[in-house]
């Protein structure tokens, strides 16, 4: 078998994985708002920055909410569309290495799938997704991207927006920390900064996506969450699910090239002859 291509086609950007010979293939991101401009440009491009020929590939498998948008066809090479959670699924569990997670996919919003060898599943969702971190952004900092939000946020400290559960009593509550957030935004002020702002944004997205995910684990009897998804770069997002591990006894991972997963399943679907729809 060739080279198998495969096109996550999200609402703001394109990802494409090559897969060969069981190895991922210089994973490529590009950012479009017409799906099928974006897919054709991506695939272009992927093919001149790694020197593959048409006749190398053997066929493309695109999942996503924008595939829908391509043919039969790609320059003559077949288009096979993939089911976006068993893509999830299969390209989760192939970057972290394990047989059995929940797949938390963090895009402009979130999904949950149950991932366990070659079976996957849509467990929920939730709209509280990257959408909710620049809409936030937006009307409370007059931010409209994920780099200037970022920066505002260094330095930000929660204490002057989130409620802890310290601020509310003394005594000591064994399954919550003192530190543990009691209400997010619960302690806002005139007074909070744009860096506090911005922290208790990221600190109010990660937690709902984060204990959503715990309670999918438990669920489905796992203590192991894969997170993948273009938030998994957001560099807050690793110290908000470790506090998150300690206080619910979980662990999530955030793999290598997680923001490329959901693509790279979808090439997996091809090489394994899973294909659904």
């Amino acid at each position: 078998m060739g080279i198998v291509i495969g096109i996550d086609v999200g609402g703001s950007t394109t990802k494409i994985v090559g897969m060969e010979n069981g190895r991922m293939v210089s994973p490529l991101m590009v950012k479009a708002s017409d799906p099928k401009a974006s897919i054709f440009g991506a695939f272009g491009r992927f093919l001149d920055d790694n020197k593959i020929t048409l006749s190398m590939v053997d066929r493309i498998m695109v999942t996503g909410v924008g595939s829908a948008a391509i043919d039969e066809q790609i320059y003559g090479i077949p288009a096979i569309r993939v089911d976006e959670f068993r893509a999830i699924g299969r390209g989760g569990l192939f970057l972290s290495g394990l047989e059995h997670a929940v797949i938390v996919s963090m895009g402009t919003g979130t999904a949950l799938v149950a991932a366990e060898g070659d079976h996957a599943e849509h467990i929920l969702g939730t709209g509280v997704g990257g959408g909710t971190l620049l809409g936030l952004s937006n009307r409370m900092l007059n931010i409209r991207d994920f780099n200037s939000l970022i920066a505002t946020a260094n330095g930000g400290k929660l204490e002057h927006v989130d409620l802890a559960v310290d601020d509310l009593t003394t005594a000591q509550i064994p399954t919550l920390p003192a530190g543990t957030t009691a209400s997010n935004f619960g302690r806002i002020s005139d007074l909070a900064a744009p860096g506090d702002i911005a922290m208790g944004i990221f600190n109010l997205v990660f937690q709902a996506i984060g204990v959503t995910a715990v309670l999918a684990a438990r669920l489905e009897r796992t203590e192991k969450i894969v997170l993948i998804g273009t938030l998994t770069e957001v560099s807050y997002a690793r110290e908000i699910f470790d506090k998150l591990e300690v206080l619910y006894g979980v662990k999530f991972l955030i793999p290598r090239h997680a923001e490329f997963a959901t693509s790279a399943g979808a090439a997996l679907c091809g090489v394994l002859g899973e294909v659904t729809k």
